[in-house]
């Protein structure tokens, strides 16, 4: 069966207006029904009004194992957020279950971006492959302490191996520390996500097997993973799917732009 089309640029994830970046997961099923839940989303943001000017965007994934989507939305602040939730937020996922029954909603947490890591190829006049053409892995790393410094320390050691052994196919890696929210969205953990772009499944694997950059005996990354107070990472990998931005963004698009003719 044909892969989904993706629509849409992929989101800055640097952008400075971001106060919350939120990052949530679904669990669909199946390949099949992953399918109906893009369509499903699609048709309910592209038929309704842009909920609110402080929501900058809102991107959509598919996982690789055929169940799981990443819902990635970027907001001025997260007071905005949870007025969208009073007002808005039901009528859309009341569509959305009506087309595509028992979905289910793994969780919620908002995050500040701190850093990004920029591959130097990615700089440079090598062609970009696209969003249709790249793998999204996200990954999740916890620690045992609150204190939000030794995230910022674990973040740059990254970079700083990153920055002297860059992983061939790394495109981005955008690191973002976990914050606590208002109401369900406050949370105890201690956690960094890193949101990296590689050009594709097979230099994602290369680099993460065991005689790759980062499994050959490099100090850099063995200190990396015996940071003090690191307890453990888990990561997902998605394609990108579609990028619903306010009709002024859309506007700028090309005129067969999917979200240009959508409004």
């Amino acid at each position: 069966m044909s892969a989904l089309p993706s629509s849409g640029p992929l989101p800055d994830l640097t952008r400075p207006d971001v106060s919350a970046a939120l990052f949530s997961t679904w669990s669909v099923g199946t390949p099949q029904r992953q399918r109906a839940a893009v369509d499903a989303i699609a048709a309910t943001w592209d038929s309704r009004p842009w909920p609110a000017s402080e929501l900058l965007s809102y991107n959509v994934y598919a996982g690789t194992d055929g169940d799981t989507l990443m819902h990635h939305s970027q907001w001025a602040s997260e007071a905005a957020y949870h007025a969208f939730v009073r007002t808005q937020r039901q009528e859309r996922n009341d569509a959305i279950d009506s087309a595509v029954p028992d979905l289910k909603r793994l969780g919620l947490s908002a995050y500040r971006h701190y850093r990004s890591f920029r591959a130097p190829s990615a700089q440079s006049d090598t062609p970009d492959p696209g969003p249709a053409s790249g793998l999204i892995v996200v990954v999740e790393i916890d620690f045992d302490d609150p204190d939000p410094e030794l995230r910022r320390s674990w973040t740059d050691l990254v970079i700083e191996a990153l920055e002297n052994e860059p992983d061939p196919g790394l495109i981005s890696a955008d690191f973002h520390l976990i914050v606590d929210g208002e109401r369900h969205l406050s949370t105890d953990r201690a956690r960094v996500l890193n949101y990296a772009r590689w050009s594709g499944a097979e230099t994602y694997e290369a680099a993460m097997a065991a005689d790759g950059p980062r499994g050959g005996g490099s100090s850099l990354w063995d200190r990396v993973r015996d940071f003090p107070g690191r307890v453990g990472a888990s990561s997902r990998s998605y394609h990108f799917r579609r990028s619903f931005v306010p009709p002024s963004a859309a506007s700028g698009n090309s005129a067969n732009s999917p979200e240009r003719e959508a409004r």
